[in-house]
């Protein structure tokens, strides 16, 4: 009874709690679904978009047995782009979407930079990167603490494993001196929606962060001042100080928020024995690479690999924890686009827009240069079609690799610390890890932080749950470290006379070019072919495409789908009151782009049970 009690009390309030509807359909007792209970979530998250998970989950086992990923909306930019003046090409595309829209407007302008042959001053480059950067410290912070975060507060662990709690309010916080929680439970409060001490603080920095945005780009999240060329920013002293002042303030949050992740996630690991396989799959990680040097970087396809690599986020295919390449060339001609379980007809019999690249390197077919979209609606089936989503692979000369971002973070770090490429001061790439190196703010001296590879007790290359989670942490504090290089580099061109931000061009009748970056949730790319001075064929690949991409033609599951088969279940409640935060932590931690709350349905649509859950939080603000 004390224990009924105790989890009545810190129950997630209705009216911060989306309605889930939960069903569940026992199958008959066959060689092939005995003990297998049927179990959906759709739509999927806290953020935008229309993500669903489909599960067969093995109760006796306690262990999800089989899972598919759906996307039941169709987009069409790649449709509509065409006949487009290419000028216009970054201001629509940025509406793709309403959380990382500057992403592809960023990504969009350096597409269109390769195109027309134009290269920016350094002040207008520095001055993008300072904007990414910020677009990188506000949507990590308010995913993290509001959105994610939900997922390990105080109420959601009573709610899914009150033992758990229990161990955790008598677990001390091994750097309680630096993040001012006592203890593991204490963490977990300061986390709950809405009334949570680090919930509200983290809002507040969002919109610090968000304002820092503003002043480089004019608005968020489509940028009013960014062109191809450069910006249209006008850079001044103070400029760059209002961002600075900003910018130290989230430089000493973070020195609080990385301990304090660290003591909550290690905590799990040592709560709940074999929690490592949350989540976990093969690393086959993409990092497209961000944050261009304009020391190197000329935008010419012909020295993309060597400007790529002098990026200040290093590109790179990771595929079993080593560095397969770190040429923007060779990732961009590894792309494939399949199209497996989607609602797509097939493009084998269209025509090809682009044979060879500028190189003289052959592109295949089933290249972005080269897809052609034609939509085919169906009804949902998951021996045949079931999602928009198509299936991005990269062929590595033998198999067609179902990369994953791992919400874009752990991707970043990995590729940078193996590339070895990165050093400024504020951050140092070594090979095996990063190093952040944050500097004095006016509470808090000095601090350096290590991003290590990590690997499981065996030494084995670990992508799980749980680290896709923590590097998103240790992201943000090596977004605010290069933020601060930024700011010296941008104040000397000022203070040098170098205070021009846009340079002119003029739009080819003919051309084909590419973009590449890194959106918040990882590799983005912009594929475009200018014919008679118009779009002839556009198309962008941000990360959910690849993170919740189908089954392909060889029956390959994709990175959601991957990651939550085989994943444990460790929640304590039995499955008439089953609330999946385990396969809600794996599916989040990579930080898909798609809707608010979570309900559960039959596919026929009869509902069979309807029971409260903590999994979906609705932000009133």
């Amino acid at each position: 009874m004390a224990r009924e009690g105790f989890r009545t009390a810190n129950r997630l309030p209705e009216d911060v709690v989306n309605a889930m509807t939960a069903t569940e359909m026992s199958k008959p007792a066959t060689a092939e679904t005995a003990e297998l209970t049927e179990m959906t979530w759709d739509p999927i998250t806290r953020i935008v978009g229309s993500l669903g998970i489909y599960t067969k989950i093995d109760f006796k086992a306690r262990r999800v047995a089989e899972c598919h990923s759906t996307s039941s909306i169709f987009r069409g930019y790649s449709i509509f782009m065409k006949g487009k003046d290419p000028r216009d090409a970054h201001f629509i595309t940025s509406r793709i979407c309403g959380i990382c829209g500057d992403n592809h407007a960023t990504c969009s302008v350096y597409n269109q930079n390769m195109a027309y042959g134009v290269r920016p001053p350094h002040l207008g480059e520095w001055i993008i990167n300072l904007g990414e950067a910020a677009e990188y410290m506000f949507d990590h912070n308010i995913f993290q603490e509001n959105l994610v975060g939900v997922d390990f507060c105080e109420k959601m662990v009573a709610e899914t494993n009150p033992g758990v709690l229990e161990r955790a309010n008598a677990t001390q916080a091994p750097h309680a001196g630096d993040h001012g929680y006592r203890t593991i439970g204490d963490i977990m409060r300061s986390l709950n929606p809405l009334e949570g001490e680090f919930y509200r603080e983290a809002l507040q920095v969002s919109r610090s962060t968000r304002e820092m945005f503003c002043l480089m780009e004019g608005r968020h999240v489509h940028p009013s001042t960014l062109y191809p060329g450069g910006v249209g920013t006008v850079a001044t002293v103070q400029l760059f100080t209002d961002y600075l002042t900003r910018l130290m303030r989230y430089v000493e949050f973070m020195k609080r928020v990385v301990p304090m992740h660290d003591d909550l996630f290690d905590f799990f690991y040592e709560a709940l024995p074999g929690y490592e396989e949350v989540g976990r799959r093969r690393v086959l990680l993409g990092c497209w690479g961000s944050l261009n040097n304009p020391e190197y970087c000329d935008f010419t396809y012909r020295n993309m690999a060597d400007w790529g690599r002098k990026m200040f986020v290093s590109p790179g295919v990771i595929v079993d924890g080593n560095l397969i390449t770190n040429s923007l060339v060779d990732i961009n001609l590894g792309i494939r686009i399949l199209l497996g379980h989607s609602y797509y007809e097939d493009w084998e019999d269209k025509e090809m827009f682009v044979t060879h690249d500028e190189l003289g390197n052959p592109v295949d077919r089933r290249h972005p240069w080269n897809q052609h979209t034609i939509p085919k609606p169906a009804k949902r089936d998951f021996d045949g079609s079931y999602s928009w989503t198509m299936s991005p692979r990269w062929f590595d000369g033998k198999d067609y690799l179902p990369l994953d971002t791992g919400g874009g973070p752990i991707a970043r770090l990995w590729a940078t610390a193996l590339g070895n490429l990165v050093d400024c001061g504020y951050v140092q790439s070594t090979g095996h890890s990063v190093k952040i190196n944050l500097p004095r703010t006016v509470s808090k001296p000095e601090m350096t932080f290590e991003w290590k590879i990590p690997v499981d007790k065996a030494g084995q290359p670990l992508s799980n749950a749980i680290e896709r989670d923590r590097a998103r942490t240790y992201f943000q504090a090596y977004a605010a470290a290069l933020a601060v290089y930024f700011v010296e580099q941008a104040l000397g061109e000022i203070r040098a006379g170098r205070t021009k931000t846009w340079e002119s061009f003029n739009v080819p009748n003919e051309a084909f070019s590419c973009g590449f970056t890194e959106a918040v949730r990882g590799v983005l790319s912009h594929h475009m072919v200018i014919r008679d001075g118009k779009i002839a064929n556009y198309h962008p690949y941000p990360p959910t495409p690849w993170n919740g991409s189908v089954r392909d033609i060889y029956g390959t599951p994709g990175p959601y789908e991957d990651a939550v088969q085989n994943t444990p279940i460790f929640e304590e409640n039995a499955k008439e009151n089953f609330k999946g935060i385990d396969i809600m932590r794996a599916v989040r931690s990579f930080d898909p782009c798609l809707p608010c709350g979570v309900h559960m349905y039959l596919g026929g649509g009869k509902v069979l049970k309807t029971a409260h859950s903590p999994t979906g939080v609705t932000l009133a603000m």
